[in-house]
């Protein structure tokens, strides 16, 4: 489900699960982890981009698994993807996005999370939690550190999705690409930022970690709280009726 692979001195890994539109599951999560992990630890990787298969980049979390759990349960399976995420403004490696297709839910917050987001110009940016009757579990504070909290609180409302001109607009995204170049563009950015000496790349990422992470920790727990509650709700119980496997 996930592959990762040396380009010079950069990793690119990839979420491998298109028959599932590389929805984040637990067993995903695991890997992915591990992968990043790894380049984290080795020497040869000065820095990491971050892509799906096609058609698309991720559609957020596994809804068909976290419909059979219970809200402790998705609490928990949300928790660790959080903290995968938050790893990510913490590493010393910056992590580049490339989005193509689209980038929706737990898939739009976890390519938010990243250092830089690369996107094909045709990508759909949304988040359908609120509408599907919760508030997103994990990831808001790197949505407010890039959008600013007003236009992260729409956002979040879900109402409709947007392209990734409007995102580039908006400071969601960085950099724009031809429809199938996102990829080859973060590379180019990735192997740029090689060039520059990695203790350089890591003093900079300290530095700004407390303006871009600020209270990440503490706001995830806030947000999974909410989240559990949410769960509670007639419109999310009717929302994981539909992704329930029928015996």
């Amino acid at each position: 489900m996930i592959k990762s692979q040396l380009q010079g001195a950069v990793a690119v890994v990839t979420i491998d699960r298109p028959q599932r539109r590389n929805a984040l599951g637990s067993d995903l999560m695991a890997q992915l982890g591990a992968a990043l992990a790894e380049a984290e630890h080795n020497k040869d990787v000065r820095s990491i981009v971050l892509t799906g298969a096609p058609p698309a980049f991720c559609a957020g979390s596994d809804l068909k698994e976290l419909a059979g759990l219970s809200i402790a349960e998705m609490c928990h399976h949300e928790a660790v993807t959080a903290a995968f995420a938050r790893a990510i403004g913490y590493r010393a490696k910056p992590v580049i996005a490339a989005v193509e297709g689209y980038a929706l839910g737990g898939g739009f917050i976890l390519a938010a999370s990243c250092d830089i987001v690369v996107s094909a110009s045709n990508a759909r940016w949304h988040l359908p939690e609120a509408p599907n009757g919760w508030l997103p579990p994990w990831g808001l504070t790197a949505l407010i550190a890039r959008v600013g909290p007003v236009r992260a609180r729409r956002l979040t409302w879900g109402a409709k999705p947007i392209d990734a001109v409007e995102a580039e607009r908006i400071g969601l995204v960085d950099d724009l690409a031809e429809p199938g170049a996102a990829l080859s563009h973060a590379m180019d950015v990735a192997n740029h930022l090689t060039t520059v000496p990695p203790e350089a790349i890591a003093s900079t990422k300290r530095f700004f970690e407390p303006f871009i992470m600020a209270d990440a920790e503490r706001l995830d727990e806030v947000a999974s709280r909410e989240f559990a509650l949410n769960c509670e709700s007639p419109s999310s119980k009717k929302t994981f009726e539909r992704f329930t496997v029928k015996s």
